[in-house]
């Protein structure tokens, strides 16, 4: 069977009052209509999934290269019904079309299974996703030949419902699948005859059956994994709801959560049982962390990977960076991309790491700033250290033996490097090689006056 799947998200979305595509707004980590690539990435290949763009296209190409779909452009929006017009050239060749909202970022891969699967099943036409909110008020009503059977008459707006029809239960979620030769053979019949001068895919119910071709319709067992968001107000719900279901699930796997409604946790985050994360914890992104760790309130991690029984202490930022095995971070550490903490090791307070490595025990617990840096095992940075790793031009690196002690507000002029076993004098400034096991002093001698500042005050 040839299956496309085309994703509308060519609107504006004038009610966001943004100047950002409706589409790329978040939810749960990701942009709405990559949610839905998402689902339709499990049901068919990226190549034959076709996403149509329009307001701010290119943004939108831009932000979606990276999936693998193909684009459609609708230069002109004029209604749903034109969108699969415009993707016609694209996907007309296709036995079956199933449409999805690209704003509806709840749809999961096992509803569009379902769908087409019921579509097949009833050798339809025309198959509608269909669902009953507890307030239908504002969509279109799908009307059906009869309550006991699938087989629809027509889908009728609000604006549109007749008296007896006003309480009719059942919505149009807006996602459809056809039969392409069905759906093209009939779709220039489409007319702009409304209030909004557009072309209408909804009308292609009441074509259809009036070509006697099957019309049918599956209602979803969950009526919020098909409602869009048309507010700011309302995807801010979407998120909650989508953050709240990504804690339930790592909860269900032996994860503790204290305080989830207080936690922003990405669909996309992997936790290993017996991690404990604390209130107002941020994963996000691609962050993986093993198990037995403690996550400290106010911590953010993104794109990260932790190892087991890490202790991650409160206000620390992550991102980009590998935590290894029982390391300990933080408080308010805050470790850049790229950089590695081995084993066991230690970063503290105000410690910033980028592009750095921090071999097994490795210690710096106190306000220092180490950028591409290679430290060995064992080796301890002293309070207030610097790597200065920029001339203004270049990056350079600073390379640290094992079990080196740097005392502290030590500056250390990179490039340069430090051998095993060596001692560098608290409030040194080092610009040479330092071979193993020796001591390096980089500072004036001090000097001592007797009575100085007795003799400048009399003298005030």
């Amino acid at each position: 069977m040839q299956l496309a799947i085309v994703i509308m998200a060519a609107g504006k979305g004038t009610r966001l009052k943004s100047r950002r595509p409706k589409v790329l707004h978040q939810v749960g980590g990701r942009a709405l209509v990559e949610h839905v690539i998402a689902a339709a990435a499990q049901v068919v290949e990226p190549k034959d999934i076709y996403v149509v763009i329009g307001h701010e296209a290119e943004q939108v190409r831009t932000a979606l290269a990276p999936t693998g779909v193909r684009f459609v452009v609708q230069a002109e929006q004029r209604g749903t019904g034109h969108a699969i017009l415009t993707a016609k050239p694209e996907v007309e060749d296709y036995e079956d079309l199933i449409v999805l909202s690209g704003d509806a970022p709840m749809i999961t891969t096992e509803t569009i299974l379902t769908v087409r699967d019921f579509h097949l099943e009833q050798r339809a036409a025309m198959t509608i996703l269909t669902a009953r909110p507890a307030d239908p008020t504002g969509y279109g009503r799908v009307i059906r030949k009869s309550a006991a059977e699938p087989d629809v008459v027509a889908i009728v707006e609000q604006k549109a419902l007749k008296a007896e029809q006003q309480f009719a239960p059942e919505i149009n979620s807006g996602i459809y699948a056809f039969r392409a030769e069905a759906l093209f053979k009939h779709l220039g019949q489409l007319s702009t005859d409304n209030a909004q001068g557009e072309y209408y895919l909804t009308d292609m119910a009441a074509l259809l059956v009036k070509a006697e071709k099957r019309v049918v319709a599956l209602e979803t067992a969950d009526a919020h994994e098909v409602l869009g968001a048309n507010t700011i107000a309302e995807m801010m719900q979407l998120d909650a709801e989508m953050r709240m279901r990504a804690a339930r699930a790592l909860m269900a796997e032996g994860v503790t959560i204290y305080r989830p409604e207080t936690s922003v946790i990405d669909g996309t985050v992997k936790v290993g049982a017996d991690t404990i994360i604390e209130p107002f914890v941020q994963l996000l992104g691609r962050t993986v962390i093993g198990s037995g760790c403690r996550i400290r309130s106010h911590s953010v991690i993104e794109d990260s990977k932790i190892g087991d029984d890490v202790l991650i202490r409160n206000g620390s930022v992550i991102s980009g960076a590998q935590v290894a095995k029982g390391a300990l971070i933080g408080p308010y550490s805050h470790l850049r991309p790229e950089s590695e903490i081995g084993e066991g090791a230690h970063v503290g307070n105000f410690v910033e790491t980028k592009k750095a490595r921090l071999g097994v025990g490795a210690k710096a617990n106190h306000l220092s700033y180490l950028g591409d840096a290679d430290i060995g095992a064992g080796t301890n940075i002293g309070a207030g250290t610097i790597t200065c790793n920029y001339d203004g031009k270049a990056k350079h690196v600073t390379q640290i033996g094992a079990n080196v002690f740097v005392g502290s507000d030590s500056t250390l002029v990179a490039p340069l490097a430090i051998a095993d076993g060596s001692y560098i004098a608290a409030g040194s400034t080092i610009t040479e090689d330092v071979p193993a096991d020796a001591l390096a002093l980089g500072r004036a001698r001090q000097t001592t006056k007797p009575d100085w500042a007795k003799k400048m005050r009399s003298r005030k």
